[in-house]
């Protein structure tokens, strides 16, 4: 498989390269050149085969010639070795809950995937970018912004892989403590630096690192947010696995996807054009509005992030947008058919995990909340319909909320416990990216 950039003006390169560079060099993300059909003897047949199985060939066309086929299934295996359970709420409403991971949210997927994938290629010591040579002489540099879960999977994805350095920026204040001891308290090849400023600060300021021609001579820096494939692609895992355990398979489900970035969503919608059976997807987004605004305008106009309570979705430019109209060939009409986007406030977001919590004695995070109520929503709309909403992080990363509305906390897990009288360590730095460049450059 090769991979273009969104931008059209950079060399065409494989999944290794498009990996270690992270974003194109004309600031596009990478886009497989064609989208693989899958086997739909797999889709018919599906709970016969072990998740392992099913992961290896969702991800083999995207990965094939840069990964060995033994090598692959080592990677696979390791990526998704805890659970991912389709959970019923009620009647019509599944959850599939994605925080049963190391670090309680769904990006250890395509972290877990990422770092060994990249810790596979620095230590087979091939050539990285442009000509310079890998090997043990040469440590690359992952910098990656985080609205909240990213930092934390990552910083546990990367830590002590041989040759690899972690740089996680984040804004001061707007994550829950939880996040901010799993992505501060780790040391060793993991830094983090905590910006007074917003997520979108965060971001523009790893977007300028990357455009920097002087810090990019100076270090070898690749990106481990969702814009980079080895990060997206294999997200594509659990709405397969969510699909093996759907109970009726003559009504492939409506499903609901808390959104910030979009990276989430556009890789079910990747997989729902590969021939996963999906009736149609919700992208739940909180109050940052930039993608149900589209939908209703058809204009996309970013604007600055407010603060929310879901505040892994609070993304005011949301980067994967491009790829979703990508996969539609940029096609109104057909991404309509296919993605519904709403905004859901903070006070609609408690009264849900009250109500949920009250009904089915099923405890939400925010971000859960907001999928849940966008999918009851559309349900109520579509009469008949039947679906899931993704659980994208563990109750117990917000513990003050969830108590104050369900009068219950929720019960701390051991991976949790265990770091939470660990000793954060930071950088704090101005939202200002020549305090990053001088960072980079020190």
């Amino acid at each position: 498989m090769k991979y273009y950039s969104t931008n059209k003006q950079s060399p065409v390169v494989d999944f290794r390269e498009a990996t270690i560079s992270g974003q194109a060099p004309d600031k596009g993300l990478y886009f497989p050149e064609s989208i693989p059909s899958v086997d739909q003897e797999l889709i018919r047949n599906i709970e016969k085969y072990s998740n392992e199985e099913i992961a290896f060939r969702v991800i083999h066309p995207y990965v094939a010639n840069s990964i060995a086929d033994e090598k692959l299934m080592e990677i696979v295996t390791e990526t998704i070795s805890f659970p991912i359970p389709l959970v019923p709420v009620n009647e019509s409403v599944y959850s599939l809950e994605l925080f049963h991971g190391p670090t309680l949210a769904f990006k250890d997927v395509g972290a877990r995937f990422m770092s060994r994938c990249l810790g596979y290629f620095v230590k087979m010591g091939e050539t990285l970018r442009h000509g310079q040579a890998g090997g043990s002489g040469q440590t690359v540099t992952v910098l990656v912004a985080t609205s909240g879960d990213t930092g934390g999977a990552v910083a546990n994805g990367f830590y002590n892989v041989e040759g690899v350095e972690v740089i996680i920026l984040y804004p001061s204040g707007k994550v829950s403590p939880v996040q901010e001891k799993q992505l501060t308290t780790l040391g060793k090849n993991i830094r983090a630096l905590e910006v007074l400023g917003s997520f979108d600060d965060c971001q523009q300021m790893v977007k300028n690192a990357f455009a920097d021609k002087e810090v990019n001579k100076n270090r070898f820096l690749t990106s481990a947010n969702s814009i980079n494939v080895a990060r997206w692609l294999p997200q594509q895992f659990y709405y397969f696995f969510a699909y093996k355990q759907w109970p009726d398979r003559n009504n492939p489900p409506v499903i609901s996807v808390p959104s910030g970035n979009f990276g989430n969503i556009c890789a079910g919608l990747l997989a729902k054009r590969s021939g996963l059976p999906v009736e149609h997807f919700i992208a739940a987004c909180n109050v940052n509005d930039v993608v149900p605004e589209f939908m209703k305008t058809e204009r996309f106009e970013p604007k600055q992030a407010i603060p929310t309570l879901s505040n892994a979705m609070d993304v005011g430019n949301p980067s994967n947008f491009v790829r979703i109209l990508e996969i539609f060939a940029h096609s109104f009409t057909t991404l309509e058919q296919n993605l519904t986007a709403v905004s859901i406030t903070d006070k609609e977001t408690t009264d849900t995990i009250s109500d949920a919590f009250k009904q089915y004695n099923y405890i939400l995070d925010p971000h859960g909340a907001v999928g849940y109520l966008a999918l009851k929503r559309y349900m109520g709309a579509h009469p008949g319909s039947k679906g899931i909403f993704l659980e994208t992080a563990h109750p117990v990363k917000f513990p003050d909320a969830v108590e104050k509305h369900t009068g219950t906390r929720p019960d701390i897990p051991a991976s949790v416990y265990n770091i939470m009288n660990n000793k954060k360590v930071t950088v704090k730095m101005k939202p200002d990216y020549k305090a990053l460049k001088d960072y980079l450059m020190s």
